[in-house]
């Protein structure tokens, strides 16, 4: 396993147990390892769409940083995070996450594997230059917001 996607598994193991332990027993675990992981997908979205949309200067080095980093998370076995009964029917404001995303017939799953895919192939590419960036990053976006439009409360 490469040492940076070895250290973001790690990143996401601690960013989990941060939370576990800050909030005591408040809280469903779950929940908060997966609330912990889209904070992580965000982080290095944002440093992606900030190149891309031209609010700060291109980095090779850290798009493709961000890149594979979104990568190794979305490649990470998240089943533990989605567990029945930590919708917000179950849950309320704790979690935005629908009791659709548990039903038969959810594609919830397959767009997370549309992620993943969509992330490796932005992360054969994000170090390329700012011309590679904008177009793969595209359908990393999209997946994301299929996924939040369907089994997200909206904002």
């Amino acid at each position: 396993m490469a040492p940076t996607r070895t250290f973001f598994i790690a990143l996401v193991f601690a960013a989990a147990g941060s939370l576990a332990s800050a909030g005591g027993h408040d809280g469903n675990p779950a929940v908060k390892a997966r609330k912990a992981h889209m904070q992580l997908y965000a982080h290095n979205l944002g440093i992606l769409g900030g190149m891309a949309r031209g609010n700060m200067e291109y980095d090779a080095d850290a798009a493709q940083a961000a890149a594979s980093n979104m990568a190794a998370l979305s490649s990470l076995n998240q089943r533990s995070y989605w567990a029945p009964g930590t919708s917000n029917a179950e849950l309320g404001d704790e979690t935005k996450a629908l009791p659709a995303i548990w039903e038969q017939g959810s594609t919830a799953g397959q767009i997370g594997g549309e992620l993943a895919a969509a992330s490796a192939a932005l992360a054969e590419v994000a170090g390329n230059g700012l011309e590679a960036l904008g177009p793969a990053l595209g359908p990393v976006g999209a997946t994301c917001g299929a996924c939040h439009k369907a089994y997200r409360v909206a904002d």
